[in-house]
C-alpha cells in the first residue's frame, strides 16, 4: 500500500555556471544549523573537487541533507555543463522535484536548458528562484518571463509550467516571495515543503534500490549511493544485485549510511523514499538494482546519451618520456581508464589493435579534458591524439554527424569577426538579438567538429569578453568539409633547453608553447603561426630552434 513520507523531500538544484547555485547551497546548510557556530567552513563547500574550485563549475553530482521543521530535505547538486550530462541523468532518478536558479540579469541560459529538459522529461515539479536581485542591471520580471518561455519551449506540462517563484540574494543568504527579501531563507524552505511532493512509497513491498552513484572509501571499499524506491534496506541484509546483463548475484550489506549535512551517518535501517549509501558490494555498478533475493525485480536502468567525441590515449613515446609522471605503462593506463567507467557512465573505453593505445569516447571536448587533467594530477603520464567526432549512419545509409546548438554573447564591435569564424565552420545562424547594452546574442547550429579547439580562438578574437555555451542538438546529415588547419607549426630542428634569447627573437613570428628553461627535442612542435603567404594551399611548417637564434624559415607542406 502506497504511503506518503511527509517528513522527507528529495530535490536537485539546477543552475547555469555562476548563477549562484553553490553559494545558495552554502546558505541552506548554514541556516539549517548544519555546522557548529564556531566551525570554520570554506566557501563553496559543495565544490570539493580541486578542478571544480579552479574552473568555477560543478563536475560531479554530490549529496547533502538539511532538516527544517522536522522534515529532512535531501539536496543533490547537479552539474550545469552538458558534457557532464551522465551525472545529471542519473541524479534525476533520485529526486522528486528541482530548484531552478536563474540570474535576475541574465535570465535562463543554455546550461539551464539542458538540465531542466531532463527534469521535465521525468515529470518533476520545479521551483524557480530568481537570484542576484541586487545586481545593478537586474530585471526580475524579464527573467521570469524568459523562464516561462523556456518551460513552454521544452514541452512542460500545464502543471509544470505553473511554477512557484521566489527571489533571492545568495551572497546575503536572503529569499522572499517578492524582490523585497526576507532576512533569511525561511520563505525558500517553506516553498520546498509546500511545492516539492513527498515520496510515495510502499514500505511493505519487496526491496528495490537503484544505484545512481559510486565512491570509494580506503577502509570500507566501494560505496554505492542510490534511492530506496520500495521496501526497507537494513544493515547486514542479504540483497540480490541485478546486473545489466540480467545476471543475479547476492551480496551482504556490511555498512549502511544516510546523508546528514556533509556527512554520512550510519543507520540500522533505511525506509523507502530515502537516499542511502551502502558498502560491501565490491562489484556493484551504476544503474544496477538491489532487490529482495526472494523477489528480484529490476527497476528501469539509467539511460545515458551516447558519446559524440573520441580520442586515443596511449603510452608516451616522446624522447622526454618518463620525466613527468609516476604511472606510464600501458597496463597502468588501461587499468585507470577502465576504473573510470565505474562512476563515469557517459564515458566509453575500447582496446585497439595496438596494445599501448586505447580509444576513449566522451560527451564533449570538456568531458575528455577533465579526464586528462584528473589523470595527469594523479601521476599518470600518457599521450593523446587530437579529438574527433563520432559519425553515424542514417536509416537510408547517409552519413550523420553530431550538431551543437551554440549560444554566443559578444560585443557589437566583435560581431562581424565571430559571424565570419562560425560561418567558416559550417555554422547556421538561427537568431540574432540586440542586448541593449552593446551586446549581441547569437544562436547557431554548428557541427561538433567545427567547435573542436575553437574556444581559444573565440576568446582571442573577442579579446576575452565573449561568452560561448554549447548544447548537443542532434545527429544530422553531414554538413560538408571544414578547413581544419589555419596555423602552421614551428618545429624544433635540434634538442636542447629553450633560452630566453631565442624565444624573444621568435615571438614576433609565432605564438609559442614553451618558456625559457623548457626542454625540447628534435621534431617537437613548440609554436604555431599563420602562414598563408608561405604555403597558401596547405599548412606550413617552419623549422627553427628555441635553443638558439632562429634561422631563416624553410617551408614545406605539413
Amino acid at each position: 500500500m502506497l504511503t506518503e513520507r511527509t517528513n522527507l523531500r528529495n530535490i536537485a538544484i539546477i543552475a547555469h555556471v555562476d548563477h549562484g547555485k553553490t553559494t545558495l547551497v552554502d546558505g541552506l546548510l548554514k541556516q539549517a544549523h548544519t555546522f557548529r557556530d564556531n566551525e570554520r567552513v570554506a566557501e563553496r563547500v559543495m565544490d570539493s573537487n580541486d578542478l571544480e574550485r579552479e574552473r568555477g563549475i560543478t563536475i560531479l553530482a554530490k549529496n547533502t541533507a538539511v532538516t527544517y521543521k522536522d522534515v529532512k530535505i535531501n539536496i543533490v547538486d547537479t552539474p550545469g555543463h552538458a558534457d557532464f550530462g551522465g551525472e545529471v541523468e542519473r541524479v534525476m532518478n533520485m529526486v522528486d522535484g528541482v530548484l531552478l536558479l536563474v540570474d535576475a540579469a541574465e535570465g535562463p541560459m543554455p546550461q539551464t536548458r539542458f538540465v531542466l529538459r531532463k527534469a521535465l522529461e521525468m515529470g518533476h515539479k520545479a521551483i524557480v528562484v530568481i537570484n542576484k536581485v541586487d545586481r545593478k542591471n537586474a530585471d526580475p520580471a524579464n527573467a521570469v518571463n524568459k523562464t516561462f518561455d523556456l518551460f513552454i519551449e521544452l514541452g512542460a506540462s500545464e502543471r509544470q509550467a505553473d511554477f512557484p517563484i521566489l527571489y533571492s540574494n545568495a551572497l546575503t543568504q536572503q529569499a522572499g516571495l517578492t524582490p523585497d527579501l526576507s532576512p533569511d531563507y525561511q520563505p525558500l524552505f517553506d516553498a520546498i515543503l509546500q511545492h516539492i511532493p513527498a515520496p510515495k512509497v510502499d514500505p511493505d513491498a519487496p526491496l528495490q534500490m537503484l544505484i545512481a552513484n559510486l565512491s570509494y572509501d580506503d577502509y570500507k571499499g566501494r560505496m554505492a549511493v542510490g534511492r530506496v524506491f520500495n521496501g526497507v534496506l537494513r544493515q547486514g541484509q542479504t540483497v540480490a544485485r541485478l546486473q545489466h546483463d540480467g545476471h543475479v548475484d547476492t551480496s551482504k550489506i556490511t555498512y549502511l549510511y544516510v546523508f546528514q549535512g556533509l556527512q554520512r551517518v550510519e543507520a540500522e535501517a533505511v525506509l523507502a523514499g530515502e537516499i542511502a549509501c551502502v558498502a560491501g558490494l565490491d562489484e556493484v555498478l551504476i544503474g544496477e538494482t538491489l532487490a529482495d533475493p526472494e523477489n528480484p525485480v529490476a527497476l528501469p536502468s539509467i539511460h545515458v546519451e551516447a558519446p559524440t567525441v573520441r580520442m586515443t590515449f596511449g603510452v608516451n613515446t616522446s624522447p622526454l618520456a618518463g620525466r613527468e609522471g609516476t604511472w606510464g605503462t600501458s597496463r597502468k593506463i588501461r587499468e585507470r581508464l577502465y576504473k573510470e567507467l565505474e562512476h563515469n557512465v557517459s564515458l566509453r573505453v575500447e582496446d585497439t589493435g595496438a596494445a599501448d593505445t586505447f580509444l576513449v569516447s566522451g560527451r564533449g571536448e570538456l568531458h575528455l579534458a577533465i579526464l586528462i587533467e584528473t589523470m595527469r594530477r594523479e601521476g599518470y603520464e600518457f599521450q593523446v591524439s587530437k579529438p574527433e567526432v563520432i559519425y553515424r549512419k542514417g536509416e537510408a545509409g547517409e552519413l550523420l554527424e553530431p550538431i551543437e546548438e551554440v549560444h554566443v554573447e559578444v560585443a557589437d564591435r566583435h560581431m562581424g569577426t565571430v559571424i565570419e569564424m562560425l560561418g567558416r565552420r559550417r555554422g547556421q545562424m538561427t537568431t540574432m538579438l540586440q542586448g541593449g547594452d552593446g551586446s549581441v546574442y547569437l544562436t547557431y547550429f554548428i557541427p561538433t567538429r567545427g567547435l573542436l579547439g575553437f574556444r581559444y580562438q573565440f576568446l582571442t578574437a573577442t579579446q576575452g569578453t565573449g561568452q560561448m555555451h554549447t548544447l548537443f542538438h542532434d545527429y544530422l546529415p553531414f554538413a560538408g568539409t571544414i578547413e581544419q588547419r589555419e596555423l602552421g607549426s614551428v618545429v624544433a630542428i635540434e634538442p636542447g633547453t629553450a633560452t630566453a634569447h631565442a624565444i624573444r627573437n621568435a615571438e614576433d613570428r609565432a605564438m609559442l608553447f614553451v618558456e625559457p628553461g623548457t626542454e625540447v627535442y628534435e621534431g617537437m612542435s613548440w609554436g604555431s603561426t599563420c602562414a598563408p603567404r608561405i604555403c597558401p594551399s596547405t599548412s606550413a611548417r617552419r623549422s627553427s630552434s628555441p635553443t638558439s637564434a632562429p634561422r631563416a624559415p624553410k617551408s614545406s607542406s605539413a
